[in-house]
């Protein structure tokens, strides 16, 4: 009876600690899920190319069923950005942009590229501070702020929801024309 009872206590006692060294498993894969509409782009840091003299002339925005878009398009070839998460200063005068950006979260964009031309006049119809889309009704962005331009780069405050995925490319056209174009998307996993 004795010997029954300890094998019965022995049973007991490794039942759960499997259940208990399963479970963890479990959740975590759980917790992870597959990729929202297949996205993988994470919310780290993105950086590429170099200084441009073609200056920006439009920024205008998308919604698409998996995120929301920012294009800023410039008169002639650009590749130069950085956009990261974070506080976002204003050019030239280092003035924080996050208490007039909507948002969760703050993405940092600039841009190597002026909001000038050669005669040092706007090629953009907003000022520093001043919003530059309308995104009313999108899923992921909250706003989209002028952050200004200075000594060849220009910077956007986009508030969005949430810290969530983005990746940030670069097409060519219209014309000469060239776009840099950042996507968030609207959550991390299904």
């Amino acid at each position: 009876m004795r010997t029954r009872r300890t094998v019965t206590t022995l049973l007991v006692a490794l039942a759960a600690l499997i259940a208990a060294t399963a479970a963890p498993t479990t959740a975590t894969q759980a917790a992870t899920g597959a990729p929202y509409c297949g996205i993988t782009w994470g919310s780290a840091d993105k950086t590429a190319g170099a200084l441009s003299s073609a200056p920006l002339i439009d920024v205008r925005t998308g919604r698409h069923d998996c995120h929301d878009r920012v294009v800023f398009e410039f008169d002639g070839p650009v590749t130069g950005y950085s956009v990261a998460y974070g506080e976002t200063y204003t050019e030239g005068e280092g003035l924080p942009l996050s208490p007039y950006t909507a948002g969760g979260a703050l993405l940092r964009v600039s841009l190597r590229a002026p909001a000038y031309d050669d005669e040092h006049l706007a090629t953009v119809p907003y000022r520093t501070g001043e919003h530059a889309a309308n995104v009313l009704r999108y899923q992921t962005l909250r706003d989209v702020v002028f952050g200004g331009s200075f000594e060849g780069y220009s910077t956007f405050a986009v508030g969005v929801r949430a810290r969530l995925p983005f990746r940030v490319f670069v097409l060519a056209g219209p014309g000469s024309h060239s776009r840099i174009v950042l996507d968030v998307a609207h959550q991390w996993q299904e």
